[in-house]
């Protein structure tokens, strides 16, 4: 038996599926998570928390490198994340649509 709260993400699922793949909204969360990664990294740096990391990091250390790392990681941590939630979606739809099948088989053989 299907539940209304699943019968309610059934009928969303389907008519938004494709456009919440390329929505950028969930991109953007992401990205906010991958820069409180990299706030953290920098912290952790400036810190002198590893003192053979901060040695290294002062005798070679480039500001625009660091930036771009930074800004790699919220990139990666925010297209992750996205096709992340979409597959957790779309997992959590083709199940319901799998539980509503057997539950219509069912009642069908029972008949």
């Amino acid at each position: 038996m299907v539940s209304k709260e699943e019968e309610i993400f059934l009928r969303y699922w389907e008519a938004n599926r494709n456009s919440e793949k390329k929505k950028m909204r969930l991109v953007f969360i992401g990205i906010s998570g991958g820069l409180l990664l990299g706030a953290g990294i920098l912290v952790l740096l400036v810190s002198g928390w590893y003192v053979r990391a901060n040695m290294e990091a002062n005798s070679e250390f480039n500001p625009v490198i660091l930036i771009i790392a930074i800004l790699a990681i919220a990139l990666f941590c925010g297209i992750f994340y996205k096709k992340f939630k979409w597959d957790m979606n779309e997992q959590r739809y083709r199940e319901i649509l799998n539980k509503k099948h057997d539950t219509d088989s069912g009642s069908d053989a029972a008949k």
